[in-house]
């Protein structure tokens, strides 16, 4: 299944991220694609809000991984600075899906390691706005 939507706005964003929340349970992996600043941790930032996430959501491009506790623990994972798949391995990503969502900024590292069932959600910039492509 593939959806296109395009977010003229962070209002949009943010309607998006609270129409996926409810359809996300333990266990679900999340691939968000897309150039810097094409909105990936804005989206993120507001899907855990919808996910019952109380504290203040941030990029982990430097520790590399954040975990909130929600509807269930959601793991936060920013694979940018990573240089080998290797280096994913030995984050331990296989012990992460199944008792949390995981969501992941810069899969592409990652990519022939994510489960089969990844929602894989790709943004990108067209004109003034951004084109979010969901891949399911």
């Amino acid at each position: 299944m593939q959806e296109e939507r395009i977010l003229k706005s962070e209002d949009d964003t943010i309607t998006f991220a609270k129409e996926l929340a409810p359809k996300l349970k333990e266990g679900d992996v999340l691939a968000l694609y897309g150039e810097l600043g094409t909105g990936k941790t804005f989206f993120t930032q507001q899907l855990c809000k919808f996910l019952g996430v109380r504290e203040n959501v941030s990029s982990p491009s430097y520790v590399l991984m954040n975990e909130y506790m929600g509807i269930c623990i959601i793991r936060h994972l920013d694979l940018y600075r990573l240089d080998a798949a290797e280096e994913v391995l030995e984050l331990g990503l296989y012990d992460l899906y199944n008792d949390a969502i995981t969501i992941i900024e810069w899969p592409e590292i990652a990519d022939g390691m994510l489960p089969e069932n990844t929602i894989h959600i790709y943004f990108e910039f067209i004109n003034q706005n951004r084109k979010v492509t969901i891949k399911m």
